[in-house]
């Protein structure tokens, strides 16, 4: 894992953010790069040039969180990006080679019943890229326990598991899968091929209604430090991806959150 990207939001847990992400940065000797996403939406008539303003403003603004934490040696590079977020994300993500973007739960949404905000939930639900949901004032400490939660072990996608082997061989983690039968299974879901098996130190077989609900009554028991899941459009989120934004009643997480792209 060379190259991370975090993107910072005007949230009060903006610095506590990408302090974390610095920390893990660094743990992997990687490159950070710290972007902002603006766009300019200008009415009919209208003659007034903004984009100059909010471009010096944004980059004004990426300085000063910089320059207020412990970058600890590691290469941060500031970026403001224009345009719409989804396509300047991935574009910037394929220029840099991102190996995966660090997101806050809520850059913005000052609700506190929301956990995924309209922007990081705009990240996760219409996005391929590799992610980490990091929650708000979480304190970076090595991973230890991963549980990988499952409805279908079936893998088809090259490299869908690089982010989880990298941050398992760095950290030295113990994975363990939990492998959900949910209405929707089909046989053959559980068929764990090689690259996933030797991974994964522990299988437990358990049903529940949704995956989601297989993570919770089984959290406990594994008293993991980093959940790992996967996009899909019937995966873990399920309903819960049909608006961008997450709130806390439907899905909450007290430990970081890696998200895969889809295994299919």
């Amino acid at each position: 894992m060379k190259n991370i990207l975090v993107p910072v939001g005007s949230s009060k847990n903006a610095q506590s953010h990408l302090q974390y992400a610095v920390d893990f940065a660094k743990a992997f000797n990687a490159k950070l790069f710290v972007v902002q996403v603006y766009n300019v939406y200008t009415k009919a008539g209208t003659m007034i040039k903004v984009d100059h303003i909010l471009e010096r403003e944004s980059q004004e603004f990426l300085k000063r969180m910089v320059s207020q934490i412990d970058t600890k040696n590691v290469e941060v590079v500031t970026r403001t990006l224009k345009g719409k977020l989804i396509d300047v994300l991935e574009l910037a993500c394929k220029n840099h080679e991102i190996d995966l973007i660090i997101l806050e739960p809520r850059t913005n949404s000052i609700k506190d019943e929301v956990f995924l905000g309209k922007t990081s939930g705009k990240i996760i639900k219409q996005t391929n890229i590799p992610a980490l949901i990091v929650p708000e004032g979480y304190a970076y400490k090595p991973v230890t326990r991963i549980l990988m939660a499952l409805k279908s072990a079936v893998i088809k996608k090259d490299d869908v598991l690089v982010p989880l082997k990298s941050i398992q061989d760095n950290f030295k983690a113990v994975a363990n899968l939990l492998l959900v039968k949910t209405p929707y299974y089909n046989k053959g879901d559980f068929d764990v091929n090689e690259e996933l098996s030797d991974i994964i130190t522990n299988t437990n077989l358990v049903e529940a209604p949704t995956t989601f609900l297989g993570v919770l009554e089984h959290y406990k028991s594994n008293d993991p430090d980093m959940l790992c899941v996967v996009r899909r459009k019937r995966g873990f989120f399920i309903k819960k991806w049909e608006k961008n934004t997450i709130l806390k009643k439907d899905f909450n997480s007290n430990i970081p959150v890696l998200v895969l792209s889809g295994l299919k």
